[in-house]
């Protein structure tokens, strides 16, 4: 793919600002046909089922694994140049950071993205914890948070300056990240044959896991042709948020592929839920509610923050290119997640009150 033509036209920060909305737009449209969400996920999991959502979650995860090392066996994506890789990792922060945010997401009812996708079809519980999250993820980034969470990261940080690649670091070949996408492919589709998904909303979950690959692609291919350094990079939801917010916020900000990102989720998602008759008009159920879900928006922000990524980012992004920290952040989101649940679970709650 030439995208000279386009970089010597609009000029490369606004090409990654594209990039950035067309792979938005693309997670957006599939995210909220599938109903994809790893809060979902983790609670129909913790409840000791492997139903829908599970089988959704598994399908994402597995495309992304194998678009992204199909492009990475072609050649199309050195993925020790993505971000995620060149720099240190913290154990540490992907341990807590992964407990935190697991544990934020059940309380509000949705992960990062999920909220994005929910708030542009018109829930409003999902827009003011979308707001909060992105709050507290740029105090955490920047602001009266850093201290603390610098302090967390630096206790335990992966050697050499940069992070781990799991499949160097195990000595396996490079082939057995494709291998490893198909076999879980083929038990996602064995429990979506089970729980009775139609064709339909699995294709939309597979369109997840692709646009996590049209993203490393696409900032692959500016990197290759930009003057100035592009970070290669893809769909992740908690820098972003801060970012779009700062972007907004701040006069001189400047163009990037998260600026774009997360405006293109909140398009996709909407025009989708538009098409399908599905926008509507949600709030919070009672102040109970309302609290959960402040608070555990919150516990995203600074959780995803420190760990490095979100249930999409760490979960997802991270994953599909083998960031050792960020397996390491997924696992302890779903622990995290589970074991909130069976604490706090809403239903549990209301069982004992």
């Amino acid at each position: 793919m030439d995208i000279v033509p386009l970089v010597d036209w609009l000029g490369e920060a606004p090409v990654a600002a594209l990039f950035g909305l067309v792979t938005g737009a693309v997670f957006g449209v599939a995210a909220q046909r599938s109903r994809f969400c790893l809060r979902a996920a983790t609670v129909e999991f913790a409840r000791g089922g492997l139903g829908p959502a599970v089988s959704v979650w598994l399908l994402t995860f597995s495309t992304a694994l194998v678009w992204v090392q199909l492009a990475r066996l072609g050649g199309l994506l050195n993925v020790n140049e993505a971000r995620m890789m060149a720099v240190p990792g913290s154990w540490s922060g992907a341990i807590l950071g992964g407990l935190l945010f697991g544990a934020g997401m059940v309380l509000a009812r949705g992960c990062s993205g999920r909220l994005l996708v929910l708030a542009a079809t018109g829930n409003l519980r999902s827009v003011v914890s979308g707001m909060i999250f992105a709050v507290v993820a740029q105090m955490s980034l920047s602001g009266i948070l850093s201290p603390l969470r610098d302090r967390i990261a630096a206790q335990w940080i992966t050697p050499g300056g940069r992070n781990v690649d799991l499949l160097a670091a195990l000595g396996l070949p490079d082939v057995f990240g494709l291998v490893l996408g198909l076999g879980i492919a083929v038990v996602a589709l064995g429990l979506a044959r089970h729980n009775r998904i139609g064709a339909a909303r699995l294709v939309f979950a597979s369109g997840v896991g692709f646009a996590v690959a049209v993203g490393w692609a696409l900032t692959s291919a500016l990197a290759q042709v930009a003057f100035e350094p592009v970070q290669i990079e893809s769909a992740t939801f908690t820098g972003p948020s801060a970012h779009t917010l700062m972007f907004f916020l701040e006069r001189g900000a400047v163009l990037e592929f998260d600026v774009g990102l997360v405006p293109g989720v909140v398009l996709g998602a909407l025009l989708s839920s538009l098409l399908a008759g599905e926008f509507r008009f949600e709030g919070f159920d009672g102040p109970a509610t309302m609290r959960r879900a402040m608070i555990g928006a919150a516990l995203m922000g600074f959780g995803g923050m420190l760990a490095g990524g979100c249930a999409i980012g760490a979960g997802v992004t991270g994953g599909s290119i083998f960031v050792a920290t960020a397996w390491l952040a997924l696992f302890c989101m779903w622990v995290g997640a589970v074991a909130t649940d069976m604490v706090a679970g809403e239903g549990r709650l209301r069982r004992l009150a």
